[in-house]
């Protein structure tokens, strides 16, 4: 990524073990919030009922997404749960240019692959208030015993990451982790660099006076 498209738009990047309730606070910040969207990310897995393609991930088979990791089309990708994922850099950059700011939902494999990239990345980790109830929120999804036990597996390998991050958000209370999410993007945009270009005029004026 250059300068130019680093300037124009903010990259984010949220991960979060499975059962945190990442997606459903992303989906709530974007909703609230102007000029923000979400990577819609490639995947191997099958569409799951109720799944979009094009909205909630683009469906690919391994050998389209193996042609698009050897052509460099994606930004960061990663195997999670035996399935592939990857971010597609032209659909990221394409946003950033406009100036919308954009999320990667991605796990710490993908988000070193986005620090290494672009460090300007703004990184934050979403924890659950506690292992139990983690494992309450997977068992609410009805998976079988040897799932729940895998992605808590999962999630203590995922956790054990979190220093790598800018910002950790503890989602013990929704409302209260929207809030800390919707802070962090409100403060990165009145970063002196990102101010001094949407006020130019008004700061020349200001320093002339």
């Amino acid at each position: 990524m250059n300068e130019a498209t680093r300037a124009a738009g903010h990259l984010f990047v949220i991960s979060a073990p499975s059962g945190a309730g990442k997606t459903s606070l992303v989906r709530a910040l974007v909703a609230r919030t102007a000029n923000l969207s979400v990577s819609v990310s490639h995947t191997t897995r099958a569409r799951r009922d109720g799944e979009t393609d094009g909205a909630d991930y683009h469906f690919v088979d391994a050998a389209t997404f193996g042609h698009m990791a050897a052509n460099g089309e994606f930004l960061e990708h990663a195997t999670v749960f035996d399935h592939a994922y990857g971010t597609s850099r032209a659909a990221v950059a394409a946003c950033l240019e406009q100036g919308i700011d954009v999320i990667l939902e991605i796990d710490w494999q993908g988000a070193r692959s986005i620090r290494a990239a672009a460090p300007d990345a703004i990184s934050v980790f979403v924890l659950p208030p506690s292992v139990a109830e983690l494992e309450r929120r997977l068992r609410g999804r009805g998976d079988a015993e040897a799932g729940i036990a895998r992605r808590m597996r999962d999630a203590v390998r995922e956790m054990s990451h979190y220093d790598e991050y800018d910002y950790l958000v503890v989602n013990d209370d929704f409302d209260g982790a929207l809030a800390a999410l919707g802070a962090i993007v409100g403060a990165s945009r009145l970063r002196r660099e990102v101010q001094r270009q949407r006020h130019a005029g008004l700061l020349a004026e200001l320093v002339a006076s």
